[in-house]
């Protein structure tokens, strides 16, 4: 059972931002350390993108290991109340993923997706923007 009154808990969940997170952040920084320039949330690409490297014709997401649910991550945890909610919840967030994928390919751009954890080391960060590149 959750511990805060919904009211409590949606003024919790009304503060976790959607745009300029810390993961994103640091991804944002080691791409322009690597030498590399881009375009932030553009609004005019389907999914708006995190980050848009128009030269290389790359989107990158950074993605939330919660939010998203990343496969076999310890953050991919469910809450234990209201569950058939964030069932719903987590499963449109998936399929607005492959939404935005899907119409980002047939518009000719390579996506690619970083997930939070892969934020924690700098060289684990590292790898996973080289192979965005690959």
């Amino acid at each position: 059972m959750d511990k805060l009154t919904p009211e409590r808990r949606s003024a919790v969940m009304s503060r976790v931002k959607g745009r300029n997170t810390a993961p994103e952040i640091k991804v944002r920084r080691a791409l322009h350390s690597m030498g590399y320039r881009f375009r932030l949330h553009r609004e005019d690409l389907p999914g708006k993108p995190d980050i848009v490297l128009p030269k290389y014709r790359l989107c990158i997401f950074v993605h939330g290991c919660y939010w998203h649910q990343h496969l076999g991550c310890k953050r991919a945890t469910f809450p234990k109340s209201n569950k058939e909610f964030w069932i719903n919840k987590f499963m449109q967030n998936k399929t607005r993923d492959e939404v935005a994928t899907s119409s980002l390919v047939d518009l000719g751009w390579k996506v690619c997706v970083i997930w939070e954890c892969q934020t924690k080391a700098s060289c684990e960060l590292s790898n996973a923007i080289e192979q965005c590149f690959v």
